[in-house]
């Protein structure tokens, strides 16, 4: 059984990616083939070309990929000035001893590999970060920003609106190999430098042949904590059905104290490429789109909601 599964705004990417499959192309060539056409999507603001930008007005970008047949992994995480973040993650994994490099030196890295660089910061994306700074902070202290203590206003961006974004895929192709790939520009108007789950190995993204993948959307912080992506490979690993891996999994959020109101959307495969998706505190529908062998073509689903 072949296998797309993804969250992308509109299915962004999808075409692409089951194409590519369709064509016998390998699990981690498919996730990179959906994602890209996803971070140069400007009307998609938490991932890639448009995506928010921090309180400094700069847009940061996470990605992670991951090849479940080797456990191989690579991920770069505050990375400035390039437009594919999950290439330059591809790129660390096969030619790096590392798997993860964050701010200059992903930058430098993804300068050596010759990565296409570009202004992430649309006009769109500008004037939302102005529309915000306008609506929440005093004209005292916006005529001397960003030279301000920025913690407080960090705080303020702890909303649902705000705290998530994220497009996954997860794969299995031909051969049987399963991969999960993960790009997001985080949390809008987060503090410079913040990672979420998306480049954490085993937070927000997870692969293994021998039992399935998963990754994560919403609040990162949560399923830092939680270890949410491996978690589900491990229930799976003992016995657990990707469904009761998904409950558990969602379980173990409810166990943290919180702070600050924010969801998480799990997404998760079988080892036989069996999905399933669910969404623990977020309201109204959440939606991801799907592709499977015999489909003619990607269909929209509603994850399964439940409240903590």
């Amino acid at each position: 059984m072949k296998i797309v599964l993804t969250n992308s705004v509109g299915g962004v990417g999808m075409p692409g990616a089951v194409a590519a499959l369709r064509a016998g192309r390998p699990a981690l060539d498919v996730i990179e083939t959906g994602i890209r056409p996803v971070e140069l999507e400007p009307t998609v603001n938490s991932v890639g070309r448009g995506g928010w930008p921090n309180l400094l007005g700069e847009v940061e970008l996470d990605a992670c990929i991951m090849d479940g047949r080797t456990l191989e992994t690579g991920a770069v995480g505050a990375l400035r000035g390039f437009l594919h973040p999950i290439s330059v993650a591809r790129k660390v994994m096969e030619t790096l001893p590392h798997v993860f490099l964050v701010g200059e030196g992903a930058a430098r890295f993804a300068a050596e590999c010759d990565a296409e660089t570009g202004d992430n910061l649309t006009a769109e994306s500008r004037a939302g970060w102005e529309k915000w700074l306008q609506e929440h902070v005093p004209e005292d202290v916006r005529t001397r920003w960003p030279d301000v203590p920025l913690a407080d206003w960090a705080r303020l961006t702890a909303v649902p609106e705000t705290a998530g974004g994220t497009t996954v895929f997860l794969v299995k192709d031909a051969a049987g190999d399963i991969a999960a790939g993960v790009s997001t520009s985080g949390w809008a108007f987060k503090y410079p430098g913040r990672l979420g789950d998306s480049p954490v190995i085993g937070a927000g993204c997870y692969a293994d042949n021998r039992y399935g993948a998963a990754a994560c959307t919403g609040m990162g912080e949560l399923t830092i904590r939680a270890g949410t992506a491996r978690a589900i490979v491990l229930y799976m690993k003992i016995g657990a059905t990707v469904q009761e891996a998904c409950h558990e999994a969602a379980a173990d959020l409810r166990s943290l104290r919180r702070r600050y109101r924010g969801g998480v959307t799990i997404h998760a495969i079988d080892r036989d490429g069996q999905p399933y998706v669910i969404s623990v505190r977020h309201e109204g529908e959440i939606k991801y789109w799907l592709w499977a062998e015999g489909m003619e073509t990607p269909e929209e689903k509603a994850a399964l909601i439940e409240s903590w």
